[in-house]
């Protein structure tokens, strides 16, 4: 291999290790908001939706996380994390509500609020996990409005995109998951519908954990690239050595 084919080699290997880290770069910053990440989406499913606090408010540590339940859900049960305790917030219901069991409830949990017993420092992150019910509305969003309360500041995880527009636009989208299908919703035999709300189900997480996968596997190939850059100038030179006189 000549000098010029050996220049442009790793010059082009050491372009696509650049472009890596700045994708990377690009993804950790895309995906620094409180997100919510469901363990399931199914209508009428048990889920256990875990909240994540990436960092504080500015270079402030968080003191309080407040998370607004949506109106379409009853109840959730919030589990201890030992850095934080954790309150129910009930509100009253301006006419009584009847349940799929034919019983009603005139009161519903409408926030569920975690205190730091120490504040969580800026560069740390924690995650916070609730335990519910989801209603029976696949195809339905769920936000979850966040309120995050620093040592110096707070920030309101409440953005909605409007109709048409961009959700990833938001400076601060509120935490949200979208219902799908009930397991076990079709007939045997229908085995590619089910896996399309599979796909769906995996689609519809809002987490920023999904982001980071996706740019995961981006820079994996990337980094492939750079390793057959290297494989190539390394095999370039056995050849040449074999071709020398007297080796």
């Amino acid at each position: 291999m000549n000098t010029t084919t050996l220049r442009r080699t790793l010059t082009s290997a050491a372009a696509a290790a650049g472009t890596a880290t700045l994708l990377l770069a690009g993804a950790s910053v895309a995906s620094a908001h409180v997100g919510v990440t469901p363990d399931k989406t199914a209508a009428n499913s048990y889920a256990l939706l875990t909240f994540g606090i990436p960092h504080g408010c500015e270079e402030s540590g968080t003191t309080k996380v407040a998370i607004t339940l949506p109106a379409e859900l009853n109840d959730a049960q919030p589990t201890v994390n030992p850095n934080w305790t954790v309150e129910k917030v009930t509100e009253q219901l301006a006419e009584p509500k009847k349940l799929a069991d034919g019983s009603s409830i005139t009161k519903r949990t409408s926030q569920i609020i975690y205190t730091a017993k120490a504040p969580l420092e800026h560069e740390l992150r924690d995650a916070l996990v609730l335990s519910l019910k989801l209603p029976d509305a696949a195809g339905t969003t769920l936000y979850f409005p966040t309120l995050q309360t620093c040592e110096t500041g707070q920030t309101d995880w409440s953005e909605i995109a409007k109709d048409g527009q961009d959700p990833h636009s938001l400076k601060a989208p509120a935490p949200s998951i979208t219902i799908t299908e009930a397991a076990g919703a079709h007939a045997a035999g229908h085995a590619d519908t089910a896996a399309g709300a599979g796909t769906e189900q995996a689609a519809a997480v809002t987490d920023s954990g999904a982001d980071a996968r996706s740019w995961a596997g981006l820079a994996a190939g990337l980094g492939g690239l750079v390793l057959g850059g290297v494989a190539f100038v390394r095999s370039g030179t056995r050849r040449k050595a074999a071709r020398t006189p007297g080796q």
